[in-house]
């Protein structure tokens, strides 16, 4: 079976991979997991948040916005003290604030996801690389989704950041051609709700 190179580093990796990474998500809670995690991983692996993914779970209510969004100084406390997620001050000042804008765009346009798929008319972009090295770090797409989400006043949602939430949650697939997962995430087949 062929997978994305990047997958065959880790068991970790090669789970998120062949269960998660690309499938399209259709879940608003999902999406503000992915959010909160893909800005906590900012210059740092992916692997450490993955290791650390069951703690921001527990830490974060199992990312319910409503939940975070009500989060006040001894929640921040808490999770700046919490040794199980990334501890940094910023990052989690902004996961807080993020939940508080979501929940405005979930106002506005009935969801997270209503707002995120109507960028690509409800169906993913499909790349076609055949190196990782053909990957780009950011996207048209990404750079307009941040700007808009900059617009509305979330924090920790630049292009780069953004590209790989993109990926993460299917609305691109960036599988290789080669990756048994190219195939089957390309279509509305294979929707995670």
């Amino acid at each position: 079976m062929v997978r994305c190179p990047w997958a065959e580093t880790d068991d970790l990796y090669r789970k998120y991979h062949d269960e998660e990474w690309g499938l399209p998500v259709h879940d608003d809670r999902t999406h503000f997991e992915f959010l909160v995690l893909e800005a906590a991983q900012a210059g740092l692996s992916w692997l450490t948040i993955l290791r650390k993914r069951e703690n921001y779970r527990r830490a974060y209510h199992r990312f319910d916005p409503v939940r975070v969004s009500k989060f006040g100084d001894p929640e921040f406390r808490r999770l700046l003290e919490d040794p199980g997620i990334v501890r940094n001050r910023k990052k989690i000042e902004a996961s807080i604030h993020n939940a508080r804008r979501f929940i405005e765009v979930q106002r506005e346009f009935g969801s997270f996801d209503a707002y995120l798929w109507r960028y690509v008319a409800g169906r993913p972009l499909v790349n076609r690389w055949e190196n990782v090295s053909e990957i780009p770090s950011k996207s048209a797409l990404s750079e307009e989704l941040s700007k808009d989400l900059l617009r509305r006043g979330f924090r920790f949602v630049g292009p780069t950041i953004l590209y790989a939430y993109l990926q993460a949650v299917g609305v691109v697939n960036d599988h290789l051609v080669a990756c048994f997962r190219h195939p089957e995430f390309s279509g509305s087949e294979g929707v995670r709700k």
